[in-house]
């Protein structure tokens, strides 16, 4: 053997074996009651929060395209007074449109008192108006391109640019996984064939965090997982002594390069990937719960079912201790999202039908099992839409940057409650104004991390999710 040669002797290879049946049978033993992964080399491994955790993971229905805040979940009588005329002082180049920007139009939807609170809500939701008591809303939100993917990137990694690490990385960065079997992390895209997001898979990229930290995609065709079966003719003992063969091989390798975080992310990854063969193929099969509960998330009505069937496996999965869910309404630009340009009484009344009953069913389905005290739901888009219209035969909106809603339920937030507020017609976000990053620092703080100290250092510098800004809004906090 050479000293280049990274491969044992057959003599090596006997002594070494023979001394290490025990020490297997001792990680099989330390595993099976929990005792390894707390002293094992897994990024994956839970770690401690820096102060007790509200929340302990999070599900986020990410509203891709831009959802109106005007016609969804906050009520402008203002805009309706002055349905027609012209917006004083708006720069034509707010949107993406300036050639097409008309005078401002009420909303096409009647809004009417919900839950104990009296939210007004529109009529797109009959079904979350229902659990108004659970959320709390954040009518001040802004943001800073009016453009879909850097938009997308600032809502998901912090900055209007793609090669960062978007939140649920840094999530599980910072907080690891409590499933051994499943990944920490997991995205769904809208399964209706209408594409990805604009930014593709950038938007849950681990960017210069270790591989192991990004989002592992389920398809929406097709096997969730690609090539997550064994081949036919692998035997459970030939691929469990191959996954051994290349362990070693790599941590022989990594001995000499010890500053390659990636090869810790590789190996686990295989280890990751070689559990999940029996444990996904569980947690996904949502025939395994009963009639009522699929009823409850829309399964039986074709117009919701697909989105019925992400979020009922996003319960399943945050049931099995995985950190972070993702799931995105609507793929491409325009009428294949929420990016209402043309019509936007079709398409929003369109995409609030495919998501209204499912979201709605797991707020009540967590709430039953007693998982939304400690699971965070978010629902979000990467920007608003302007209270004008943008001319057409059927008229729409354009993107508004400088205003948009989110609302947040479980996990520790202030149920009921409404933090901020947009001008009189819904322009520009004027009481409370929340910035992104306040966004970001807000769930961290949610899930007991500290935003500031929440850190990597990469070619020189400590990076955060929130760069240099961001503040807790704690009074949605509870």
């Amino acid at each position: 053997m050479t000293p280049a040669n990274p491969l044992i002797t057959r003599r090596d290879w006997l002594r070494r074996s023979g001394g290490g049946l025990g020490m297997i049978g001792l990680a099989t033993m330390l595993a099976e009651q929990g005792l390894l992964a707390t002293t094992g080399t897994d990024p994956m491994t839970p770690k401690v929060s820096h102060f007790p955790a509200k929340a302990k993971s999070v599900i986020w229905i990410f509203i891709n395209g831009g959802p109106s805040h005007v016609d969804t979940w906050e009520h402008k009588p203002g805009l309706e007074k002055a349905d027609g005329q012209e917006l004083s002082g708006m720069d034509p180049q707010t949107g993406f449109f300036k050639n097409a920007v008309g005078p401002l139009m009420k909303s096409p939807f009647k809004f009417t008192p919900r839950g104990k609170c009296g939210k007004m809500v529109s009529s797109l939701f009959p079904h979350l108006g229902e659990h108004v008591d659970k959320m709390a809303f954040v009518h001040s939100g802004f943001t800073e391109s009016n453009n879909h993917s850097p938009a997308l990137f600032m809502m998901n990694c912090g900055l209007p640019k793609m090669g960062l690490p978007c939140v649920g990385s840094w999530v599980t960065y910072g907080l690891g996984s409590e499933s051994r079997d499943l990944p920490g992390f997991v995205v769904m895209s809208d399964p209706k064939l209408r594409g990805l997001p604009k930014g593709n898979a950038s938007n849950w990229s681990a960017g210069f965090l270790p591989g192991t930290y990004q989002g592992t995609y389920l398809s929406p065709v097709g096997a969730p997982i690609a090539n997550l079966s064994p081949a036919a003719a692998q035997s459970a003992t030939r691929q469990r002594a191959q996954l051994d063969l290349i362990a070693e091989m790599n941590r022989q390798h990594q001995a000499k390069l010890s500053a390659e975080a990636e090869l810790t992310a590789r190996i686990e990854s295989f280890e990751l990937a070689y559990r999940m063969q029996s444990a996904a193929p569980e947690a996904l099969d949502i025939d395994r719960e009963p009639d009522h509960i699929k009823k409850l998330y829309g399964i039986d009505d074709p117009k919701c079912a697909h989105v019925a069937r992400q979020c009922l496996m996003a319960r399943r999965l945050v049931e099995r201790g995985v950190r972070f869910v993702q799931i995105y309404s609507g793929g491409m630009e325009n009428e294949r999202s929420w990016d209402g340009h043309v019509d936007i009484a079709g398409n929003h009344t369109q995409f609030a039908g495919e998501t209204d009953q499912p979201v709605a069913g797991l707020l009540a389905d967590l709430a039953q099992r007693g998982l939304l005290d400690d699971t965070l739901v978010v629902w979000g888009g990467e920007f608003g839409r302007l209270p004008v219209s943008q001319k057409g035969a059927k008229p729409g909106r354009d993107h508004n940057p400088h205003a948009f809603t989110m609302w947040f339920a479980g996990g520790g937030v202030k149920a009921g409650t409404s933090y901020g507020a947009t001008d009189e017609v819904g322009f520009k976000a004027a009481e409370n104004r929340a910035h992104v990053n306040d966004i970001h620092a807000t769930l961290l703080h949610l899930l007991g991390l500290d935003h500031e100290k929440l850190t990597y250092r990469f070619n020189g510098r400590d990076f955060r999710l929130t760069d240099v800004a961001g503040r807790v809004i704690r009074d949605i906090v509870a």
